[in-house]
C-alpha cells in the first residue's frame, strides 16, 4: 500500500507500517547487495528497538555536529561554504566509524543562503563566530508581549509581517505587506498589490530568489553526499522531519527565555492559548517532512522543559500538555517522535510514561538523565537511548568509554528497546574514544 492510498481510512498502526515499509525500501540504487542488506538489517534493528523488542543487537547511533570537520582537518566554516570539503568530511566520518545510522550533513546549513537573507537570529562561522566554532542563537524578544493575539489569530500572517522582518534583514520590508486574507473581492485586489511595487519590497524578493537558487545548490550537494553514503555504506537516516514542543517554539526564538517565564505569571491564559494554536502547526510540519523524505522519524529537540528551568507544577501546566499533543498527533499519522531530551529530565521521568502515549511508538534520546532510573520508568513503554557524555568522548580514555557502554548494556539495554548513542551533539571528541564507543557497542550489544 502506498502512502496516498486511502490514507485517512488507515489506523495509526497501519500508517506506521506503511511508513516503515517505505523506510525499509527507499528506492535508491545501492552500490552492492551487501550495502542493501546492511541497510535493511539496520532499519529492522531500529524498528525492533522502537517496538521494545530485542533486535539481533543494539543499534548504534552517533549524533554529530561539526565533528566530521574536525576529524577531517577542516573548519566549521568549510562545512557551511565549501561543499567539496563537506562531502569529504562526512563521507570519511561515516566510512571510518560505521555507525548504524547516517551522520547527515544536512543540519549544518548553507552559509551563503543565510548571508543573502541577512539572517540575524543566528551567528555562524565567518559571520559572528570563529571559523572553527559552531553556530549560536542570538536570543532576543523577537515577539513582543503585546502581540499574542496577532499570533493566535493569524500565525502565518504574524510570521510574514512581524517575526520574519525582525529575524531576516532581507524580509524587513514585508512589514508593509497586506494579509493574504484581504484578497476576497475584486475592489480590494489592486490595493493589496501596491506594496509589491515598492522598491524595497521588490529588492527583498530578488534576495529571496537568489537565496532559493543558493539553497538548490546546497541541497543538491547534501543529497549527493548523504545519498552516496547510504548507497555504499547502507546507513539509514533517523531524521525524516522536525517539530518542536510549543513552549519551545515560543520560548526559544520568539519570546525568549526570560520573557516567556514572565508570561507564565503575567499572561498565562494567552500563553496557553498560543501554545494550543502551535500544536497543529508542529504536527503538520513534522508529518509533511517525514512523508516527503519517506522516513517515519520526526526529530523534536527539547529545551526549556529540562530540570532547573521549570518546577514540576509549571512543567505539568505549561510544557507537557502541548508537547504530549504534538507527540500524539505525530503517532496518529504513523510517525515516530524522536525526542532529544537536552539537559536532564530526572525530575520529569514520570511524565514520559504518560498512559495516553501509545507504547512502542516513541524514541527518547537522553543527554544527562540517569539512564537506570529512566529505564525503570520507561520499560515496556518507550524506546530510549544515550547518554554517553561529550566530556567523556573528549577528555576520557577509550577504556572509560568501553566500561560505560558495558554498563549501559548490562543495566539499561538488557530487555530491548534501547539504542546506543552519545548524549550532547558531538562538536569535538577524540577519535579513539568514538571508535571505542562503536566497538564496545558491537562487543556487548548482542542479545
Amino acid at each position: 500500500m502506498k502512502l496516498t492510498d486511502n490514507w485517512d481510512k488507515l489506523s495509526a498502526q497501519e500508517k506506521y507500517e506503511v511508513r516503515f515499509d517505505e523506510f525499509m525500501n527507499p528506492g535508491i540504487e545501492f552500490a552492492s547487495q551487501e550495502a542493501e542488506q546492511a541497510y535493511k538489517q539496520r532499519v529492522q534493528m531500529i524498528k525492533d528497538a522502537i517496538e521494545l523488542k530485542k533486535p539481533e543487537r543494539v543499534p548504534i547511533s552517533l549524533s554529530v555536529g561539526f565533528y566530521p570537520a574536525v576529524y577531517a582537518g577542516f573548519t566549521a566554516y568549510d562545512m557551511m561554504y565549501d561543499y567539496e570539503k563537506l562531502g569529504i568530511a562526512f563521507k570519511k566520518f561515516n566510512k571510518d566509524f560505521k555507525p548504524d545510522t547516517l551522520a547527515s550533513c544536512f543540519t549544518l546549513g548553507p552559509g551563503k543562503v543565510f548571508e543573502i537573507l541577512e539572517y540575524n537570529l543566528y551567528q555562524w562561522p565567518g559571520n559572528g563566530t570563529a571559523d572553527n566554532a559552531s553556530y549560536q542563537c542570538v536570543e532576543k524578544e523577537y515577539m513582543l508581549d503585546s502581540e499574542y493575539d496577532m499570533l493566535i489569530n493569524d500565525p502565518s500572517g504574524y510570521w510574514m509581517r512581524r517575526y520574519l522582518p525582525r529575524t531576516f534583514g532581507a524580509f524587513a520590508p514585508w512589514q508593509a505587506l497586506s494579509p493574504w486574507t484581504d484578497l476576497v473581492e475584486l475592489p480590494f485586489v489592486g490595493a493589496s498589490m501596491i506594496p509589491f511595487g515598492l522598491p524595497d519590497v521588490q529588492d527583498s524578493f530578488k534576495k529571496l530568489l537568489a537565496a532559493g537558487e543558493a539553497a538548490l545548490e546546497w541541497i543538491g550537494a547534501v543529497g549527493a553526499i548523504d545519498g552516496e553514503v547510504q548507497a555504499t555504506q547502507g546507513m539509514p537516516g533517523m531524521m525524516g522531519g522536525f517539530a518542536k514542543a510549543p513552549f519551545d517554539t515560543l520560548g526559544d526564538t520568539l519570546r525568549g527565555t526570560r520573557p516567556i517565564m514572565l508570561d507564565m505569571f503575567r499572561r498565562p491564559d494567552k500563553l496557553l492559548e498560543a501554545m494550543d494554536k502551535l500544536v497543529a502547526i508542529n504536527v503538520e510540519m513534522g508529518v509533511r517532512a517525514a512523508t516527503a523524505n519517506h522516513n517515519p522519524f520526526v526529530f523534536i529537540p527539547l529545551h526549556k522543559g529540562a530540570d532547573g528551568f521549570l518546577s514540576n507544577k509549571d512543567f505539568a501546566k505549561y510544557y507537557w500538555p502541548t508537547l504530549k499533543a504534538v507527540i500524539k498527533g505525530l503517532v496518529d499519522e504513523g510517525c515516530v517522535p524522536f525526542l532529544f531530551v537536552e539537559g536532564a529530565y530526572n525530575q520529569r521521568l514520570e511524565f514520559l510514561a504518560d498512559p495516553e502515549i501509545p507504547e512502542g511508538k516513541t524514541y527518547w534520546l537522553f543527554d544527562d538523565t540517569d539512564m537506570v532510573e529512566a529505564k525503570k520508568v520507561l520499560q515496556g513503554r518507550a524506546c530510549m537511548g544515550g547518554n554517553v557524555s561529550g566530556s567523556m568522548l573528549k577528555a576520557g580514555k577509550p577504556q572509560e568509554v568501553e566500561d560505560y557502554v558495558k554498563f549501559l548494556m548490562e543495566n539499561v539495554a538488557q530487555d530491548g528497546g534501547f539504542i546506543l548513542a552519545n548524549g550532547v551533539v558531538i562538536e569535538d571528541a577524540e577519535a579513539e574514544n568514538l571508535h571505542a564507543l562503536v566497538q564496545a557497542g558491537l562487543k556487548y550489544g548482542r542479545y
